[in-house]
Formats: structure tokens, C-alpha cells, sequence
């Protein structure tokens, strides 16, 4: 199994620091760089290739938001990982729809930093309770404009389940027998059908409708 490539990014050092001390232990990732602002992480992002990036969202000269943003524009492939003291619904929010990939809290354990690298980088997302129950509310409140019913069909339901339950593609053809070609297809699929944007979309749908608890 190939070692995950992270990067952290936040203005002080002190932090960046203690964090990578943290995730040493763990021999399936790799800090490959570190950066105090977005500015610097657009640059090292071209060089250095990380799958995964812990990004703040209060930095100077540019902010982990506008970074998000930046990001999106030229890469859809790396997973950001927001790991912020602002435990705060509309940054949630607003950086899941910017396309971050999963949201911590400075104070999470090591070991649900470990668990967010490795989660965001092998399914595209990483959500713990907090972030999924905000994302949920955020659906519930929001003034519905009444679209036509969307049907799935049982295979596309077999395949949104078990996104949701953290399979990569490879894992979820295994399980049905298809080729995970043909899985990223259906997923690809079922972003376009929902009208969501990414994986992040995809979850909220079923928790939504009721595909999962």
C-alpha cells in the first residue's frame, strides 16, 4: 500500500509543528511540506503533490477559504482537510460547498486526524457526527423548490449505500461485481441525477432521504 502524501498548512509553526510530531507514528502517511498561507500552498501544491492537505482557515494573505477556492479551479483530486479551532456551522458549510473534503476541530485526538487523512484520501470525504448533523440541518431548513421526484434505481442505491459507508470504487465493485470503472461511473452518475457537487453531496442526499441512518 503506497504511503499517503499530506501537507499541513497554518500560520503558526508552533502548531504545524506539534501536529506532525502527533502523526509520526502512523508509517502510512508522510508530511512532504508545510505552509503559513494559501500562497504558499498553491506553490508547494504544483511541486510537491500531496494527497491530502490539513489547511487552516485563518491564515494571512490568503485565507484556507479563498485557497479552497483557488484549489478547485486547477485540481479536483486532492483532499482537503479543514482542521480549524472555528467550530462555527456556516464555515462548515460554505467550505463543504467550496469543496473541502472534511472538517476538525485543533483539539480533535490525533488518532481522528490520522483517520481523516486516511478517509478523505481513500473515499473522498470525511465526516465525523458534528459536521454530518450540521451538514443535515442545512438541507432540513433550506427552502425547498420543489423538483420532480428523483427515482434511483437498486443498483444506483447499492452504490450510494455503500459510498456511505466508505468504500472506495475498487471495494464497491468487489462487492457487486462490477469493475470499479464502472462504479466511478455510477457515482459520476448520481452527482449529475442529485444536482450535488461532489461525494460531500452525495452523503448528505441518503442522509436526507433516508438511504442511511
Amino acid at each position: 500500500m503506497s504511503v499517503i502524501k499530506y501537507l499541513v498548512a497554518d500560520d503558526h509553526k508552533i502548531f504545524r509543528e506539534g501536529l506532525k510530531l502527533a502523526l509520526s507514528d502512523d508509517p502510512g502517511i508522510s508530511c512532504v511540506g508545510e505552509a503559513g498561507n494559501g500562497k504558499e500552498v498553491l506553490d508547494l501544491l504544483h511541486r510537491l503533490k500531496p494527497d491530502v492537505i490539513l489547511l487552516d482557515i485563518k491564515m494571512p494573505e490568503m485565507d484556507g477559504i479563498e485557497t479552497v477556492k483557488r484549489i478547485r479551479e486547477t485540481d479536483p483530486d486532492v483532499k482537503l482537510v479543514m482542521i480549524t479551532m472555528y467550530e462555527d456551522e456556516h464555515f462548515i458549510i460554505h467550505l463543504m460547498e467550496a469543496g473541502a473534503n472534511g472538517y476538525l476541530i485543533k483539539n480533535a485526538e490525533p488518532e481522528e486526524i490520522k483517520a481523516a487523512i486516511h478517509t478523505a484520501h481513500h473515499t473522498g470525504h470525511y465526516f465525523n457526527d458534528y459536521v454530518s448533523n450540521v451538514l443535515l440541518r442545512k438541507v432540513i431548513k433550506k427552502d425547498e423548490r420543489r423538483k420532480p421526484e428523483i427515482r434511483l434505481s437498486d443498483r444506483e442505491l447499492q452504490v450510494l449505500t455503500l459510498i456511505c459507508q466508505e468504500c472506495t470504487a475498487s471495494e464497491i465493485g468487489k462487492q457487486i461485481f462490477l469493475s470499479a470503472r464502472t462504479v466511478e461511473g455510477i457515482k459520476s452518475g448520481l452527482i449529475e441525477k442529485l444536482g450535488v457537487r461532489n461525494t460531500a453531496g452525495l452523503v448528505v442526499y441518503a442522509l436526507k432521504n433516508g438511504v442511511i441512518e
